[in-house]
């Protein structure tokens, strides 16, 4: 992340328009992420949003690194943003990769911390069951790289789910505009990524998507006024052009190729062969010698 990102995300999650990006996205994952289940989350960047708020696992991460560490809203101690720390909610946890486990820092709701490069998660392959990655994309240096290192840490059947600005929408056009004139609408390191060219990308990776959805389809406003007023369009929009709405939200399942999941075993009754009636018989009393 770039300066100029650390210091325009807070900020503009106390705006209006934050706000209300925030609140949409809240009770979207509030919905999906309760149906989830397993032992290890992970909640990668964006600590405005408590991703996992309603996840049952045991185990659950909040991993960062020094940029969107130092946006938090609780404090994290800048020394401890160290490379290669472990997970460290419970037994069990995924261990990491070239370096010893932290202790816990301070974090939401109990929830772990780890301090790490997001480009190479210290998490072993195959360790964890769901990664949410709120608008991570959009602040990394490198999306594929991410989007790999997610793939490798997720166990098979393990869920993604990609939060992020729509480039497609009004809030798009808005900031294409503003970026050429040195205004941007959205804090952002790197272009909005069209939800079309990220389906792609997720399925390159051997992604199931799931589901998708749109939200958000009020114009790009700064207050909360003139947005209450065009409060009509949330239900319009989702109705008559919802892959116009300016964030979107998207869950995937990893698939391994030549897994399958086998269930309880039906073990079928062999079928008998009728038994046979002979074609006529004798009659001993009728018999003659």
């Amino acid at each position: 992340m770039t300066d100029r990102a650390i210091i325009d995300w807070p900020a503009w999650t106390d705006s209006p328009p934050g706000r209300y990006v925030l609140e949409w996205e809240q009770t979207q994952l509030d919905r999906v992420v309760s149906d989830v289940f397993g032992y290890h989350a992970l909640q990668l960047g964006l600590p405005q949003l408590d991703a996992l708020r309603e996840n049952r696992m045991p185990c659950r991460g909040l991993v960062l690194d020094a940029a969107s560490g130092a946006s938090a809203p609780y404090g994290y101690p800048r020394a401890q943003a160290l490379a290669g720390s472990g997970l460290t909610g419970g037994p069990g946890n995924g261990h990491a990769r070239g370096g010893p486990a932290l202790a816990p820092l301070p974090s939401p709701a109990g929830r772990s911390a780890v301090w790490c490069d997001l480009l190479d998660l210290p998490f072993e392959a195959q360790s964890v069951d769901l990664i949410v990655m709120p608008h991570t994309l959009e602040f990394t240096s490198d999306p594929h790289r991410l989007l790999r290192e997610a793939e490798r840490v997720l166990m098979p059947e393990g869920q993604l789910i990609i939060l992020g600005f729509n480039s497609l929408s009004l809030w798009g056009a808005r900031q294409s505009v503003g970026k050429m004139t040195g205004r941007p609408f959205v804090p952002a390191a790197v272009d909005l990524i069209a939800f079309t060219r990220l389906k792609d990308w997720i399925k390159l990776l051997g992604f199931d998507l799931e589901r998708g959805r749109f939200g958000c389809y009020r114009p790009p406003l700064d207050s909360d006024q003139w947005l209450s007023r065009y409060g009509f369009m949330e239900a319009a929009g989702d109705r008559w052009w919802p892959i116009f709405g300016a964030t979107y939200m998207i869950k995937a399942i990893k698939r391994v190729r030549g897994m399958r999941l086998v269930g309880p075993l039906k073990v079928k009754k062999p079928v008998l062969a009728a038994g046979l009636a002979p074609a006529a018989t004798p009659n001993t009393r009728n018999h003659t010698q």
